[in-house]
């Protein structure tokens, strides 16, 4: 498996399909870095050379936050958030929908399951 920033992709996909493995890169991000680096989006990524690998590699460190340094920049933007007390920040912090949708009848992604009431037995 070729391995790209620290994530190995899979050798049996195309590339274009491969690079979206990487957190941060999706279906437009992986076509854009395959034409400006010149590789061609058909091969299989088993097929690509050590210079295909760190070519595309380079481009993409140079280019986009990806992996790491993504994940850290949102977790930082949340954290901000529930700093200055935002609407948004009080709703990352209680686990409720942050972008404005209801949670009477719906919601239980963020909310977990629901609590029971009353005892129930077991036999």
């Amino acid at each position: 498996m070729p391995r790209i920033l620290g994530v190995d992709i899979p050798k049996n996909k195309k590339v274009g399909i491969s690079l979206r493995y990487l957190y941060g890169v999706g279906p437009v991000n992986a076509l854009n870095i395959l034409k400006n680096t010149g590789v061609d989006s058909e091969k299989r990524a088993s097929k690509l050379t050590e210079e295909e690998i760190s070519k595309i590699a380079s481009y993409i460190q140079n280019t986009y936050k990806v992996e790491g340094e993504l994940r850290r920049g949102i977790s930082q933007d949340i954290r901000r958030l529930i700093d200055i007390s935002s609407y948004r920040g009080m709703r990352h912090k209680k686990g409720l929908p942050v972008r404005g949708q209801r949670t009477r009848c719906n919601s239980r992604t963020r909310k977990g399951p629901k609590p029971r009431v009353g005892g129930i037995k077991r036999k």
